[in-house]
C-alpha cells in the first residue's frame, strides 16, 4: 500500500511539473542567471531578472499557450524542438489546392509556397499569404490542426470505449442473467444509469428515449476531452472544449434538437403565450422576448462550458508566469513562490478532475432540461 502512495504521488508531482514547466514553453538561460527566455510556442521574449520593470505579457503567453496550432509539439530538449507535424490543406490565391506537411514552416519560423504562419495582427498563428498590395490575406485553410486531430483521437477513443462496452453485453445474452459487469464495464454502465435515471428521465419527460443516444454521446464526449486536456501528453494537452468553436457547434446541436423537436404547444407558448392581450398586441412584447430565450439558451451553453475550462487552464498558466514575476525579487522568494506554483497546481489539478465531470454534467443537464420544455403538452391533456 505504501509503493503505491509512493507511486501515486511520483506520478502527481510529475504531471503537475509538467504543467508548471512545459519543456516547449519556458527554457532558462544560465549565463550570469540574469536573462530568463520564455518561449511560447517557439514565439521567444525575452527578460533581464534583474530589471522589475521588464515588460512581461503574461495575457500574451497564456493565450498563446492555449491557441490552436498546426503541430503537435511533444517536448523541447535544448533547442531541438521535437513535433508531430500536421497536414496542412490550403488554396492559394490562383485556385490551386496544395498538401504539404507543417514540418515545412520549421515551427513557424519560415515560409512555403508563398503561405507562412503570421506573428502578429488579425491572422497571429493562422497560415497567410500575401496579395498584390502586400497585405497579409487567409487563404482556404482546411488544415488538420492540433485541436482537429485531438477531436478525431477522441470521437476514435470514445467509440472504442462504447463499443467494447456494447460488445460484453452482445455477449452477455447467452449466459446466465446472474451475470453482472465488472472494472470498466460495470463503471460505464453506472454512469449511463444515473445519467439516464437523475438527468434524462425527469427533465425531459416520457418521451425520453428518443433523446438519450444525444445526451449520453454529448456528456461521454466532454468528459473525455475536458480529461484529455489535463494530460499534459500525447495525445492528451489540447485545448479543445476550452475552443469556443467546439462549445459553438453542441450548442447549436442542442438548440437544432430543442427547435426542430419541439410540440406545436411549445411553438405557440413562445408567439402566443398566455399573457394579457397588450403584451402581445398590438406590440409583440413577451413573443419577442421568448424568440430571444431561443437563442440565449445555446448561448449561455456555449460560454458555461467554454469559460470553465479555459479558465482551469489559465489559471495554471498563471501559476507558471508568477514565477517569473516574482525572479527579480530575489532567490529566496522565488524559489517559494516555485514551490508555491507547484502545490496550487496540484490542487487544481485534483479541482480540473471535478470540474471535467461537472461541466460534462452540467451541460447534458441544460440540454435536457431545454429538450424538455420544448416537448410541452396541450393543457388539456395534462388533466
Amino acid at each position: 500500500m505504501n509503493a503505491v502512495l509512493r507511486y501515486t504521488i511520483f506520478v502527481l508531482f510529475f504531471f503537475a511539473g509538467r504543467l508548471i514547466f512545459p519543456a516547449e514553453c519556458i527554457s532558462m538561460h544560465a549565463q550570469n542567471q540574469q536573462t530568463i527566455t520564455l518561449t511560447p510556442d517557439h514565439t521567444s521574449l525575452s527578460h533581464v531578472a534583474e530589471d522589475p520593470k521588464a515588460d512581461f505579457d503574461v495575457t500574451e503567453l497564456i493565450l498563446e499557450h492555449l491557441s490552436d496550432t498546426y503541430e503537435w509539439h511533444i517536448v523541447t530538449i535544448g533547442h531541438t524542438h521535437v513535433s508531430i507535424p500536421l497536414p496542412v490543406i490550403v488554396r492559394k490565391s490562383t485556385g490551386q489546392w496544395l498538401l504539404f506537411s507543417s514540418a515545412r514552416f520549421e515551427h513557424g519560423h519560415a515560409e512555403y509556397q508563398g503561405f507562412y504562419i503570421s506573428e502578429h495582427g488579425d491572422f497571429k498563428g493562422k497560415i497567410v499569404e500575401k496579395n498584390s498590395s502586400g497585405a497579409e490575406v487567409r487563404p482556404w485553410d482546411l488544415s488538420l490542426t492540433k485541436n482537429a486531430l485531438s477531436l478525431l483521437i477522441s470521437s476514435i477513443l470514445l467509440i472504442f470505449m462504447i463499443l467494447s462496452c456494447a460488445s460484453w453485453y452482445k455477449k452477455r445474452q447467452d449466459k446466465p442473467d446472474e451475470i453482472s459487469p465488472k472494472g470498466f464495464v460495470a463503471l460505464i454502465e453506472m454512469v449511463i444509469t444515473s445519467i439516464i435515471d437523475s438527468v434524462i428521465k425527469p427533465c425531459v419527460g416520457k418521451n425520453y428515449k428518443r433523446y438519450v443516444p444525444y445526451l449520453l454521446t454529448v456528456f461521454f464526449f466532454i468528459f473525455l476531452n475536458n480529461l484529455l486536456g489535463l494530460i499534459p501528453l500525447f495525445p492528451g494537452g489540447a485545448n479543445v472544449t476550452g475552443n469556443i468553436a467546439v462549445t459553438c457547434i453542441l450548442a447549436i446541436f442542442s438548440f437544432v434538437i430543442v427547435n426542430i423537436f419541439g410540440t406545436k404547444e411549445y411553438w405557440r407558448e413562445i408567439f402566443w403565450p398566455e399573457v394579457p392581450l397588450w403584451l402581445k398586441a398590438p406590440i409583440p412584447i413577451m413573443p419577442a422576448i421568448e424568440l430571444v430565450g431561443i437563442f440565449t439558451k445555446p448561448f449561455a451553453l456555449m460560454i458555461r462550458l467554454f469559460a470553465n475550462i479555459l479558465a482551469g487552464h489559465s489559471i495554471v498558466l498563471g501559476l507558471t508566469c508568477m514565477i517569473f514575476l516574482t525572479v527579480s525579487l530575489g532567490t529566496a522568494l522565488n524559489a517559494g513562490m516555485s514551490f508555491l506554483a507547484v502545490v496550487m497546481a496540484i490542487f487544481i489539478s485534483f479541482i480540473e478532475l471535478l470540474v471535467a465531470f461537472i461541466q460534462a454534467y452540467v451541460f447534458t443537464l441544460l440540454s435536457a432540461v431545454f429538450i424538455g420544455l420544448s416537448q410541452i403538452e396541450p393543457h388539456h391533456a395534462k388533466h
